[in-house]
C-alpha cells in the first residue's frame, strides 16, 4: 500500500489546496465588499489505523472556517443611515419577496448581517447594498419608549409632524441673595425688594408694623407743651426696640442724657410737634435698617409710631415712665402689629417700568398651543421678603401675560408660588414642581403647564452680579413641521428631523447575538441564517454597539492573502511532484515483469 497511499495521500493533499486556493481567492475578490468575513482554511489529518509501528501520516481533508468574530477596520460616511457595529453582533434584515397593491411583500424570516450601508427606498424603508431590509421595533414617539417585543421591517413616513402643547417646563436656576435690581442702592433699606405698597391696586393693602398708645385725656394735640405745659418731667423715658436694636429716648429739659440714651427736649417753648419730631429723627438714626422710614405721628389724639416704608420688622414697647403711658399711652410689653404684605396676583401694565426695575429677568422661552401657535414666556424674578428685613428670604416668579396691555389691565401674572430659602441658600418648601393651571400669553391658551425644576432645582447662593443664572430652560411642546431628513444615531435610533427642528425617535435598531458565532451559515448578500450548531439569535434592544455614520469594511488582509496564496501554491507544487514520482515508482514495478 505504501506507492498507491502516498498517491492516494497527495490527491487529498492536491485537492484540499485546491479548496484552500477557492477560499483566497473569495476573500481577495470581496475585500472591497462592506462587511464580509473572510472564509479560513482548516487542514483535517486523516490517520489510517495501524500498528504503532507502522502508522503513517495519512491523507488530508481542508474544511472552511468562518472569522464572523472578527471585525474588520470601522470608517466614518457622511451617510447618516449607514451603520456599523463595534461588537459580535448582527444587523436583523429580511428581503422582499413581491410587491401587493403596490405595498413591499416580506417574508417574515429573519437574517443576519454586518452589512449597514443602509438607505431609504421609495416606500420609505431602509434597504441595504445587497438588497436587505432593516428590521427593527418601533417606538412612540409621545412617550419615546419601545412598543412592541417583535422585530419588524422598519418603515418610515415623511408626513407632517403634528403639533404637541407645551404640558411642561424644565426650569432650573439660582436667584442671587442680593438682587441688584436697577433700583437697588446700597444704602438704602430693602432697596432690593420689590415694595406692593408702589403698585396700582396694592397701595392700600401694604402696612408696616405699627402701635398707637391709647387716648390720654385730654387728648394730645401737637400744641401741647407750650409754654409752662406739664406733660412729662425730667428723665422720663421710652425704649423701642426694632429688630432687636434697642432705642432709649430720655425727656429733658436741659439737654443731659445718660449715655447710649437719645435726648428728646421738652424745655418750654416745645410742642408735642417738637418732641414727635425729636423721637422721629432719633429712632430714624439709631433704630437701624428696619427704622430708617419709621414715623411718629399723632393718630386720633393718641401717639402712634410705624416703620414707615419697611413692611417686613416689628418692634416693642418697653421701660415706659409714668407720664410716658400717661400721655402717650403706651405700657411696657406693648408690642407693634405685624406688617402685612400682600401676595402679588398680577401687575398692571401702568407698572411696568417700575417693576422691571424692582425685578431682575429670568430668562425666556417659546411655549406652544395644542394648535402648534408659538408664544414667547418672558420670565422675572421679584424678591418679596429677606432675612436682613426680619423675615425670610422669600421669591416670586412673573410671567409676562400680556404684552399688550395699557393702563390697569394686567401685564405681569405671579406663578402664585412662594419661593422660600434658607440661609444655606436650599428651599425650606418643597417647590420641585409648580404648576400654572391656565397659562396664557397675548390672548393664547396654552393650559394647564407643569413648571418642573426637580430636587434642589432653584437655589439661592450669594452671586456679584445680583443676577438669574438659569442653568436649564427647556419645554416639551412643538409646532407643526416637515420632514427633512432621517439618520440612525449611536443608541441605534432611527431619528427623524423635521423643518421645525424636532427630532423624534421612530424607532429602535434590534441587534443579535449568537453563542456560537462561526457556526451561522453563509448566505448571498452578506447575510447569515442560523443553524443547528449556530443556535437561536439572541435579541439585544439597548442598541450597544451601534455607530451611526460608520461602515465596516471587509476583514480581509490583502497582504496575509497573498502569502497563504505563496503557501498553497508551493504545496499544490509539491503534491504534484509526488503524484508524478509515485506514477514512475508504479512503472518501474510494472517493467519487472516485462
Amino acid at each position: 500500500m505504501g506507492i498507491y497511499g502516498a498517491l492516494s495521500s497527495a490527491v487529498t493533499g492536491l485537492r484540499a489546496q485546491a479548496h484552500a486556493l477557492e477560499n483566497i481567492s473569495g476573500n481577495i475578490a470581496n475585500s472591497q465588499t462592506t462587511g464580509y468575513k473572510r472564509i479560513e482554511t482548516d487542514f483535517l489529518d486523516l490517520i489510517p489505523d495501524a500498528p504503532i509501528k507502522r502508522q503513517v501520516p495519512g491523507a488530508v481533508l481542508a474544511q472552511s472556517r468562518g472569522t464572523n468574530d472578527i471585525q474588520g477596520d470601522i470608517k466614518t460616511v457622511s451617510n447618516e443611515t449607514f451603520i456599523a457595529l463595534n461588537s459580535n453582533g448582527f444587523f436583523v434584515v429580511e428581503p422582499k419577496v413581491g410587491q401587493s397593491d403596490g405595498n413591499s411583500v416580506f417574508a417574515g424570516t429573519n437574517f443576519y448581517t454586518r452589512r449597514g450601508d443602509f438607505e431609504i427606498d421609495k416606500d420609505g424603508l431602509l434597504v441595504n447594498g445587497a438588497g436587505y431590509y432593516l428590521k427593527g421595533l418601533p417606538i412612540d414617539t409621545t412617550t419615546g419608549n419601545i412598543s412592541g417585543s417583535v422585530p419588524e421591517v422598519i418603515r418610515l413616513s415623511n408626513a407632517f409632524l403634528p403639533a404637541q402643547k407645551t404640558n411642561r417646563i424644565n426650569y432650573q436656576a439660582n436667584l442671587p441673595q442680593l438682587p441688584k435690581t436697577t433700583a437697588y442702592v446700597a444704602t438704602t433699606h430693602n432697596s432690593e425688594l420689590i415694595n406692593a405698597a408702589k403698585y396700582v391696586g396694592y397701595a392700600g393693602l401694604s402696612t408696616p408694623a405699627k402701635l398707637t398708645g391709647t387716648v390720654p385725656a385730654p387728648a394730645v394735640t401737637d400744641a401741647d407743651l407750650a409754654e409752662g405745659a406739664t406733660r412729662f418731667a425730667d428723665q422720663d423715658t421710652l425704649n423701642v426696640t426694632v429688630n432687636g436694636i434697642e432705642v432709649t429716648f430720655e425727656f429733658t429739659n436741659d439737654g443731659t442724657v445718660a449715655a447710649g440714651r437719645q435726648a428728646i427736649d421738652i424745655s418750654p417753648p416745645k410742642t408735642i410737634a417738637d418732641v414727635r419730631a425729636s423721637m422721629q429723627t432719633a429712632l430714624q438714626a439709631a433704630g437701624g435698617p428696619a427704622a430708617e422710614s419709621a414715623q411718629v405721628v399723632l393718630d386720633g389724639g393718641a401717639l402712634s409710631i410705624n416703620l414707615g416704608n419697611d413692611y417686613h420688622a416689628s418692634f416693642s414697647i418697653t421701660g415706659a415712665s409714668a407720664n410716658v403711658t400717661t400721655n402717650f399711652g403706651f405700657a411696657d410689653g406693648n408690642k407693634s402689629s405685624a406688617p402685612s404684605i400682600p401676595d402679588f396676583d398680577t401687575i398692571a401694565a401702568s407698572d411696568d417700568v417700575l417693576f422691571k426695575s424692582n425685578s431682575v429677568a429670568g430668562g425666556a422661552i417659546t411655549v406652544y398651543a395644542a394648535n402648534g401657535a408659538p408664544v414667547n414666556v418672558q420670565m422675572r424674578w421679584a424678591k418679596v421678603d429677606s432675612a436682613a428685613a426680619g423675615g425670610t428670604d422669600t421669591w416670586n416668579l412673573f410671567y409676562m401675560s400680556d404684552s399688550t396691555a395699557s393702563g390697569s389691565s394686567p401685564m405681569w401674572t405671579s406663578t402664585k408660588q412662594p419661593y422660600i430659602f434658607g440661609p444655606a441658600g436650599s428651599l425650606t418648601n418643597d417647590v420641585s414642581t409648580s404648576e400654572l393651571t391656565n397659562l396664557t400669553v397675548n390672548g393664547v391658551s396654552i393650559g394647564k403647564v407643569e413648571l418642573k425644576h426637580d430636587t434642589n432645582g432653584v437655589s439661592q447662593f450669594a452671586d456679584v452680579n445680583g443676577t438669574v443664572n438659569v442653568s436649564t430652560l427647556n419645554q416639551s411642546g412643538y409646532g407643526a413641521g416637515e420632514f427633512v431628513s432621517v439618520a440612525i444615531n449611536d443608541s441605534g435610533r432611527v431619528v427623524a428631523t423635521y423643518s421645525n427642528g424636532e427630532r423624534i425617535d421612530m424607532a429602535q435598531v434590534v441587534t443579535a447575538q449568537f453563542n456560537a458565532i462561526n457556526q451561522l451559515k453563509r448566505l448571498d448578500g452578506g447575510v447569515f441564517a442560523t443553524s443547528s450548531e449556530s443556535g437561536e439569535a439572541i435579541l439585544d434592544l439597548s442598541g450597544q454597539g451601534i455607530l451611526g455614520g460608520a461602515l465596516e469594511a471587509s476583514n480581509t488582509d490583502i497582504s496575509d492573502e497573498f502569502t497563504k496564496l505563496i503557501v498553497t501554491q508551493q504545496a499544490y507544487a509539491a503534491g504534484t511532484r509526488i503524484v508524478t514520482a509515485a506514477d514512475k515508482m508504479l512503472q518501474e514495478a510494472l517493467n519487472m515483469i516485462r
